[in-house]
């Protein structure tokens, strides 16, 4: 495994046992209405478009992102902004909204 795979393989793992943080949950709760039917489900609001998406169209997106995890210098400050317990950090946006915003902030990071 060179170097480049490892760091991808913690970024990765690290952002999806960071779904099990409570705060991520807290989050994701408020912003939720029950949709009553034969089987009660969940819809949650999107705080990009304001539109109300299932579950899984939904995602907790960090408003100062987590950053770049490259080296051992990178973890500590990559793992306390992933698993922030600042509410006010944390917003719930649709797939669509959410894969927009890292788009945008990927290509500013660039520069």
């Amino acid at each position: 495994m060179t170097e480049a795979m490892f760091w991808s393989w913690m970024r990765s793992n690290l952002r999806k046992m960071s779904m099990y943080w409570k705060p991520i949950s807290q989050a994701k709760n408020a912003s939720r209405k029950i949709v009553y039917g034969k089987r009660h489900t969940f819809e949650y609001l999107c705080s990009n478009c304001g539109k109300w998406f299932k579950g899984n169209g939904v995602d907790v997106d960090h408003k100062i992102e987590a950053g770049s995890l490259k080296n051992f210098n990178d973890l500590p400050s990559f793992v306390e902004r992933l698993f922030t317990e600042d509410l006010e950090s944390l917003a719930v946006m649709c797939k669509p909204c959410h894969k927009d915003k890292t788009a945008k902030y990927k290509l500013l990071s660039k520069k």
